[in-house]
Parts: structure tokens; C-alpha cells; sequence
């Protein structure tokens, strides 16, 4: 990372108003499920039913023998008609297991739940790894793992910012459940051993603010912290930035933190006093392009042209369709992938082309980017087909946020270099 750093972050405009004082529209199953044998990268699922099989909402349907992967549940009842491959959101084509709901929606419990205060560290861990608590706010990481013989932990941070435009499930989630939330964050500081939690709400929420200050009170090490309204606020190695005031390398746990999503904390309750797995979310559907912004509550597998069918449809023939937000979501080519364990958001846009002119050495790119790196020089690189200068200037290291093609005067899609950069090294590398 250089000595020379800009503001490595950006304020942009939020959209928020759209969806995040509307009610939640609950939207029932429809005529098939399709549950994504995927988790953290891996599709090496050992499928614990068979066609024909009834399954209920709770029914285990899949386990992983790989490091870092937490079984697959079902989020409906009724019978399995077999396993296809479609396209994922993650860009993959996936299997998944095709169940086709009885209307009923008969739940089992899927576990014991486990009382928090009087199970130990690793069996609070071991819990959370069979109950398949992921990372809700888009990444799909094995929850358990940032407790998994951590020590020396400081700060539990909390992340409740949702920085990216358009998203609004975490604070409609947070709204409805803060006391689950802070049960899932009690429990979680117990697991990491740490002397405090802080919950990072963006100062631009004071309504959330004033919520959730008032459900602390009382509650010992737990709090709100406040931050700034800039974007990428919600990516951890910022918020460690911003609330301790340290760098790392790979890991927060390195500097004595573990950052969870504030949604998953919801859902780690939910699976301590219910024996309940993520079986569904709230998903935010907006954009300039559908009829209807509004946060969806939704089973996991449900089709993504179900959804924005229930959120009015499009407003134009042209759209781009993305999974998650605009700065850091894929772009689909249709929508026939359904929602899975992470999934937070759907944004619609209207499909726009645009002219970039050549770069103008200006800079911004590497001022605002949030890791320190200098994508222009990367691009560089890729220009070059230098695959020493790419991993020299730390090209792996991109989160793809995608703050240098927003910032760049040139309107040149800097982060699809950065991308090139990291699939050339990748590939290199196998």
C-alpha cells in the first residue's frame, strides 16, 4: 500500500427513499423451488434426498465434506422432482435441487436449538457450522470460520452500514428484529471472546440510530457506532479502518477484530432459539428499471422473474439486470437464477450505453481506492500482458468494488481491468 493515499472513499448518491419505508411484500412460493448446491465456491455436495422424496421446510438436503462449507436446507415443503443446472448468481451454472411445494409449507425442526449462555465457545461454533449460518449480506462465508479458534479479539463489529446504492433489507431486517439481532450479537461476542461489539449503522439512518441505541441500553459491551455515509463503509477492512484505526493483511482477527453482517446475526438467533437454518430472505428489488422498488420476503430458491413479476415488471425493454448491488453485483443476462443464502438485492437499471475517451492520468482511480492499489497502473499491465507487474501491484488484493470506474472522469470500466488482471494471475497460478 502506498505512503501517498487519497480519501481511499466516496459519497454516493444512495437511492434509498425508494424502498426503505415501504411495507415488505410477502411473496409465497410459486410452482418450483430451485435450492443452489453452493457455498463458499463449492459444488462438491453429497444430496441427502432423492426424486420423489417429501421434504419440509427444515429438511437437511445436502452436506459438503470440504473445508468451509456448511450443509443446504430446504426453504419449502414438498417433493423433490430431481436436480438441473442453471445459471447461478454467481455467474456459474450450479445444480440445483428442484422441489415443487404442496402449498402447505410444513416445517421440521431442522436442529436442537441450543441455549447461548450455557454452551461453551466451541460448541457454539460447531452449532453455527450445522445450522449453515453464511454470511448474509452477499459474500456466502461460512459464519463459523471467524470464530474458529480466534484469540486476542477486541472489537465484535457488527455491520449494519449497507453501503452500497439501491439495498435496503439490512435496515428493514434490523428494524423488525432488533432484539434478535442483538441476541445473535451478544452470542457472537461470547464466541470471539471480545471486550466489546460495536454495531456500525451510517449516520445517515438516524431513525435506525435512535432504534438500536435504545434496545442497547442496559445490554453490557454492546453499542452503536456511528459512521460516515460513504461508500465502500460496509467493507471490513474500512470499518476496521475507520472504528480501530488499524491495517491488516488477510484477516480482521489479525488486529483483534471479527466483523459479522447484521443480518446474519438475525439469522444465527433465529437458529439458536428456533432450530431454524436460512430458509428465507428479504430482498431488496430496485432501480430505475422496475415498476415497484420494494424489499420482497421470499423462500431461498425462489425465481428471480417471479419476483420482479410481484414488483410490477420492467419499465423498458432494455435492462440490466444484477445480482446484489450496482457497484459490486453481477450482471445477469436474464432472470431465471433464483435467490439463494446470500442474496440481498436485486437491482434493475435501464441498459445504457456509454463513450469513454481515453485515461486521462488523473489519478482519482488510485485516490479513492479503498485497498490502496493503483488500478491505472494495473490496467497498465494488462495492456502489457505482464503478469509480474500485475501481481506486483497487488491486483489479487481488488475486492472489485468498483469506486475507480465510478470516480473515473474518463468513464472507463477500470474494475473490468483489475478483473482481467486477477483471472490472468488466477489462471496462471492453477
Amino acid at each position: 500500500m502506498s505512503l501517498l493515499l487519497g480519501p481511499m472513499r466516496q459519497h454516493i448518491p444512495g437511492f434509498k427513499e425508494l424502498s426503505e419505508h415501504k411495507d415488505i411484500i410477502e411473496l409465497r412460493p410459486g410452482k418450483e423451488i430451485l435450492i443452489p448446491l453452493f457455498a463458499n465456491h463449492s459444488q462438491n455436495f453429497e444430496l441427502l434426498v432423492k426424486e420423489g422424496d417429501q421434504v419440509f421446510i427444515g429438511t437437511k438436503l445436502a452436506v459438503c465434506e470440504e473445508r468451509m462449507t456448511v450443509p443446504i436446507y430446504s426453504s419449502v415443503s414438498g417433493i423433490v422432482k430431481g436436480v438441473r443446472k442453471v445459471m447461478h448468481a454467481s455467474l456459474k451454472p450450479v445444480a440445483h435441487v428442484v422441489i415443487e411445494p404442496d402449498g402447505k409449507q410444513e416445517r421440521v425442526q431442522a436442529f436442537a436449538p441450543i441455549d447461548p449462555d450455557q454452551a461453551s465457545r466451541e460448541e457454539l461454533t460447531a452449532f453455527m457450522m450445522n445450522a449453515g449460518i453464511v454470511g448474509c449480506g452477499g459474500a456466502c462465508f461460512p459464519s463459523y470460520m471467524k470464530y474458529r479458534g480466534v484469540s486476542g479479539i477486541e472489537k465484535l463489529i457488527i455491520n449494519a452500514v449497507e453501503c452500497e446504492p439501491f439495498i435496503t433489507a439490512d435496515y428493514k431486517m434490523v428494524q423488525a428484529n432488533v432484539e434478535e439481532m442483538l441476541l445473535g450479537v451478544h452470542t457472537m461476542k461470547r464466541m470471539a471472546n471480545a471486550k466489546e461489539a460495536l454495531i456500525a449503522i451510517k449516520k445517515s439512518h438516524p431513525d435506525l440510530i435512535d432504534l438500536v441505541e435504545k434496545a442497547c441500553a442496559g445490554k453490557d459491551g454492546i453499542r452503536v457506532a456511528v459512521v460516515p455515509d460513504v461508500y465502500p463503509m460496509g467493507w471490513e477492512r474500512v470499518l476496521v479502518r475507520e472504528l480501530m484505526h488499524k491495517e491488516y493483511e488477510k484477516l480482521p482477527s489479525e488486529v483483534g477484530a471479527v466483523v459479522n453482517n447484521a443480518t446474519t446475526a438475525i439469522a444465527f438467533a433465529r437458529a439458536l432459539t428456533k432450530g431454524e437454518p436460512i430458509v428465507d430472505k428479504v430482498v431488496t428489488v430496485s432501480g430505475t428499471a422496475v415498476r415497484e422498488p420494494v424489499n420482497v420476503h421470499v423462500a431461498v430458491g425462489t425465481p428471480v422473474h417471479e419476483i420482479i413479476e410481484a414488483c410490477g415488471g420492467y419499465t423498458c425493454d432494455e435492462v440490466k439486470l444484477i445480482a446484489g448491488g450496482p457497484m459490486m453485483g453481477k450482471t445477469i443476462v436474464n432472470d431465471q437464477w433464483v435467490i439463494d443464502r446470500a442474496t440481498n438485492a436485486i437491482t434493475v437499471l435501464e441498459s445504457r450505453p456509454f463513450d469513454s475517451i481515453a485515461c486521462l492520468r488523473c489519478g482519482r482511480c488510485s485516490d479513492h481506492c479503498p485497498a490502496g492499489l493503483q488500478p491505472v497502473r494495473i490496467a497498465q499491465a494488462v495492456k502489457l500482458k505482464d503478469s509480474e507487474a500485475m501481481k506486483k501491484r497487488g491486483a489479487m488484493d481488488c475486492i472489485e468494488c468498483g469506486l475507480c470506474t465510478y470516480v473515473c472522469p474518463s468513464r472507463i470500466d477500470v474494475t473490468e481491468n483489475v478483473r482481467k488482471a486477477k483471472r490472468t494471475l488466477a489462471a496462471a497460478k492453477k
